[in-house]
């Protein structure tokens, strides 16, 4: 879905980029990637998470999903955040256009995956407080995203996780086999929309513990791209540094307890 109508008319009349996104939202940091790497500039929105803002009224009249990123430009309306980042890369030849488009449709659909995995491995160090939690459940109307957040409240069964993980497992090996014909980026010699779709995820998973030294070729090339000037002023810049040091210490405690991300899936073997 390029372009949605939006139901607030207000959008219609604003000018240039205007992006509505949030910091560590892994969909909103490829489309701060994609920016930094063409230089465009945008009039930022961020939307407060952890404060339900994305549930509001206001913000749904943005984003019908109530989800992030959504973007605006000259009036027109985007809220995939593949979507949004094919038509940034088509408004600047810096970027490369070439790509596999099949890596895009995998990066995408590996996102409720990484969803759940965050939830369970990340965010299970500080869940919202029962206020947050009903106040969310009585303003969103994302069903799916209600009834999400509800199964994580009494937590997830275990075998949707282990699948979870088995499927992102899988994923990264078939990433890390493309990989081992020497090719210096995912869709061949130059760096395009493909890697920028992955970077977040494998920055995610690498908060969560996850064993890279099963996917060899998938780590050098994180550890090239990852050095890229984008990779900070786009994604680390706009964290908090507070939630990732304690997203770091709750993962630590989880491996010594052996319930961590390794422990699920045979990452272990």
């Amino acid at each position: 879905m390029p372009r949605i109508e939006p139901k607030d008319p207000a959008l219609k009349t604003l000018t240039g980029l205007h992006l509505w996104h949030a910091p560590m939202s892994s969909c909103s940091q490829r489309v701060r990637i994609v920016m930094a790497e063409t230089g465009q500039d945008f009039e930022s929105h961020l939307v407060n998470l952890q404060e339900n803002e994305h549930a509001t009224e206001a913000y749904q009249r943005i984003h019908p999903k109530g989800l992030v990123p959504a973007l605006v430009d000259d009036g027109d309306l985007i809220i995939e955040s593949i979507d949004i980042i094919r038509h940034l890369a088509g408004r600047n030849v810096a970027l490369a256009q070439t790509t596999l488009h099949e890596l895009l449709e995998m990066a995408d659909a590996a996102q409720l995956d990484l969803k759940l995995l965050t939830y369970e491995f990340l965010f299970r160090a500080a869940p919202p407080p029962p206020e947050t939690a009903e106040a969310f459940q009585a303003r969103h109307q994302n069903e799916w995203l209600k009834q999400f957040r509800r199964d994580f409240a009494v937590g997830f069964d275990r075998d949707r996780v282990e699948a979870a993980v088995q499927r992102t497992d899988e994923g990264f090996h078939n990433l890390d086999a493309l990989l081992s014909d020497g090719r210096a980026f995912l869709a061949g010699e130059e760096f395009t929309l493909a890697d920028i779709a992955w970077m977040p995820n494998l920055h995610r998973f690498d908060l969560m513990g996850w064993p890279y030294e099963r996917t060899p070729n998938l780590k050098a090339w994180f550890d090239k791209v990852s050095q890229r000037p984008s990779y900070y002023s786009a994604l680390e810049k706009w964290e908090d540094a507070q939630a990732v040091e304690a997203f770091t210490a709750y993962t630590e405690r989880r491996r010594a307890a052996g319930t961590d991300i390794r422990s699920l899936g045979g990452l272990s073997d």
